[in-house]
């Protein structure tokens, strides 16, 4: 099995040589959650536990008393979705413009592969493990460059197809017992509902939730130390030191999405910043989860050193990010609701958003408004039609129908005030529609939705809409599945 194991690793990272150099970034997934998930793979879990909880079994193992394994277990999953949506609006860049109604009538659709996530992980026994994630999003890409017979014989880049390929997660971990796991390397920050839970099976949407997607990382990943671990009556805890966010690249749409991670082959780590999550389990069928984040953010950029900053109009701004958030699940008698809130704050906007504009052309900048906070907030219900039936609950199959309604402004107030600046940045959206499970790892999606742009001032001075609506219609087919092999 060990020569499986390797032959299967040289095979991926064979795959990811391939790739164009440019395109492959960093990400990964959870061992000890994988190993979780496998040993339940055919048992109904009430909800769905956060990446710590899912460790902690492994951790538990760990501290029992038991025979010596001379072997560890390797495990290989993944996630991944399939989906296709028609749009009742234009993706015209100018949509949001001072004349939007001549997009009206337009309209556009889209197939996609947004994830498809290779697992791989393994338990070397004695409390350490490795775990990884490659992701491939939007089909991976394909670049090349060629020599163009008609042009002379110059060299040319092309670009046959868009994507990104990401190794998301690399991480050592020891489990000293169940209260206590350090971890070291890249991982997912699990701040919010959506990062702590985004494979696709774990939400009813085709896509995912657009309320954190949309003003927070997600998946959210950094090279990070944590120390985490959980007690026998249901809490989980996490706790991470890691570097900041960069400000260079806020922006008005996503307000410190872009922040994370780095357009470099480095993380700058001028500031640095800390995030921690609770999750408690301890009544069946129900999840309730705080999580946050604070750092400063401004110091992290090459475009001016720390000795001109200091020496400049900026030498007090720090852009602090603070970010809080709530999110819960009950899963039980056919029933499934899940639901976050998520609102974030940053320092000195104002300078930071002069800062970025003022940049020089071609730089990492955005150049944009950033506010000074945002928030987003989601909840969906659903039920399961086929819990009626006693057979259909035998074969573990299941037909939910679900609706669910977001509220997110990612310029929801610039400098502490509140603003109708960029009034597209908020939205309302609500949504309907079905996931059937022929078995627990496949699920087959569709839905229908419609945003409802934030009202704003017009030209004449009178408050009302100013933008078009945004009916859609999706379809998709999602699967999160995992396999371990036995000790040898």
């Amino acid at each position: 099995m060990k020569k499986q194991a390797i032959l299967f690793i040289s095979f991926i990272l064979c795959a990811l040589g391939a790739q164009a150099e440019d395109s492959i970034k960093v990400s990964a997934a959870d061992l000890q959650a994988l190993i979780q998930r496998v040993e339940k793979l055919e048992q109904q879990s009430a909800v769905q536990p956060t990446d710590s909880a899912k460790s902690q079994q492994i951790v538990n193992d760990e501290a029992k008393p038991q025979k010596k394994r001379t072997h560890g277990r390797f495990v290989i999953g993944g996630y991944g979705e399939v989906t296709a949506k028609h749009c009742f609006y234009s993706n015209n860049y100018l949509r949001y413009g001072q004349n939007p109604s001549r997009f009206a009538g337009d309209h556009y659709g889209e197939f996609d592969l947004p994830h498809v996530v290779i697992y791989m992980g393994y338990d070397f026994g004695k409390g350490w493990s490795v775990g990884t994630e490659i992701e491939f999003e939007h089909g991976g890409t394909e670049s090349a460059i060629e020599i163009e017979e008609e042009e002379g014989g110059e060299y040319e880049s092309e670009i046959e197809r868009g994507g990104e390929v990401a190794l998301e997660q690399f991480w050592l971990q020891k489990a000293f017992n169940r209260y206590a796991v350090i971890r070291a390397g890249m991982q997912v920050i699990p701040v919010g509902g959506l990062n702590a839970h985004h494979e696709s099976t774990e939400y009813f949407g085709v896509y995912r939730n657009e309320g954190d997607f949309t003003i927070i990382p997600s998946t959210w990943h950094e090279v990070a130390l944590t120390f985490m671990g959980s007690t026998a009556n249901g809490w989980h805890y996490q706790a991470m030191f890691l570097p900041g966010l960069d400000s260079d690249r806020f922006n008005r749409k996503n307000w410190i999405k872009p922040g994370a991670g780095s357009p470099y082959e480095f993380k700058l780590a001028n500031v640095f910043a800390g995030a921690a999550r609770v999750d408690y389990t301890g009544v069946k069928g129900l999840r309730l989860s705080l999580s946050g984040y604070c750092g400063n953010s401004f110091r992290n950029t090459l475009s001016k050193s720390n000795v001109e900053l200091d020496a400049s109009a900026y030498k007090d701004v720090k852009g602090t990010v603070s970010i809080g958030a709530f999110d819960f699940a009950y899963n039980d008698f056919g029933v499934i609701v899940r639901g976050s809130f998520t609102y974030g704050h940053l320092s000195d906007a104002a300078a930071i958003t002069q800062y970025n504009i003022a940049m020089r052309k071609g730089s990492v900048s955005s150049k944009q408004w950033v506010a000074s906070d945002a928030l987003a907030a989601g909840i969906e219900a659903g039920y399961d039609f086929f819990s009626l039936n006693a057979k259909l609950r035998e074969k573990n199959r299941k037909f939910y129908l679900f609706a669910r309604y977001d509220y997110y402004d990612s310029m929801f107030r610039y400098d502490g005030q509140p603003t109708d600046v960029y009034p597209w940045c908020g939205r309302h959206r609500a949504a309907v529609g079905i996931n059937y499970f022929p078995i627990k790892q496949i699920g087959v999606k569709a839905e229908f939705s419609y945003g409802i742009l934030k009202q704003g001032i017009r030209a004449d001075g009178t408050r009302g809409k100013l933008y078009n609506d945004e009916p859609q219609i999706a379809v998709g087919i999602v699967y999160a599945g995992f396999y371990q092999t036995g000790d040898e």
